[in-house]
């Protein structure tokens, strides 16, 4: 429940549009809900504007969809997020969102290079800016379409542009008017994890650098890359921890809502 929601609920219970009774019911499991397993946190959208994000990797495809049920049933506009989720979390969280009431079936998109589960409520934009997700290289999709899945959800307007790393930087040097366009711009490379200080040496928008597990054995792991881009020389640049597309996006969504 967001800000925005709380005051619809006031409104309608002022108005008489809803009873005490629903309201109740509603408000029965906040701040937040103890399945057992898990204790969804309601009030986070409140917080910080966004829900709570399930993390599905470790989590059996039952509790993922039980989680996402429990989400459902405050009944808010916000829209959930499921991220490294497999085919069967997928298939689980699907039956669970097609069984809710007032949902349809496009409403629910499965990434599969990602494995983000986006659940969609609401697709208007909040963010007042574009995200611009950017890769090195072809195998850095993967971590990309985390970002672009999450910064998507969050309420922006968010694209990508794939495989232009330094190796060929004639590629990258074609999209300089939307580089110049976006507001945020993530950045995912592996191997030695230079393209985020090449674009931001071309912007003076803030770059979210992701390093990614991408590369031969010298890379360590995405380790290289990580520490390539805490020691970039450009002064815009801001990383996240190795393959960590899902931080990038959300903390992309705070500064594109400034």
């Amino acid at each position: 429940m967001n800000e925005r929601d709380v005051r619809h609920f006031v409104q309608a219970l002022k108005d008489g549009k809803l009873s005490i009774q629903e309201a109740v019911e509603r408000l029965r499991h906040f701040p937040y809900e103890d399945l057992g397993f898990a204790k969804i946190d309601h009030h986070r959208a409140l917080r910080q504007g966004y829900p709570e994000v399930v993390f599905a990797r470790g989590k059996t495809p039952k509790q993922v969809a039980e989680i996402v049920r429990g989400m459902l049933r405050t009944k808010t506009s916000q829209n959930i997020l499921v991220t490294r989720a497999s085919k069967e979390c997928f298939a689980a969280t699907k039956r669970v969102v097609r069984s809710a009431a007032g949902f349809r079936r496009q409403q629910v998109e499965f990434h599969e290079l990602s494995g983000a589960i986006a659940i969609y409520r609401d697709r208007t934009v909040h963010g007042k800016g574009l995200i611009l997700v950017v890769t090195a290289g072809t195998s850095d999709i993967p971590v990309a379409e985390e970002a672009l899945t999450t910064a998507q959800a969050m309420g922006n307007r968010a694209e990508a542009i794939y495989d232009v790393g330094v190796a060929g930087l004639h590629r990258l040097l074609e999209h300089r008017k939307k580089l110049a366009e976006a507001r945020v711009i993530i950045c995912a490379a592996g191997m030695e994890g230079a393209l985020p200080s090449v674009v931001a040496g071309m912007v003076a928008a803030p770059v979210i650098a992701v390093p990614t597990s991408a590369g031969y054995g010298s890379s360590f792991g995405g380790l290289t890359a990580l520490l390539a881009m805490l020691n970039s020389c450009a002064s815009n640049v801001s990383v996240v921890n190795i393959d960590n597309g899902f931080g990038a996006g959300c903390v992309a969504s705070v500064i594109n809502r400034l």
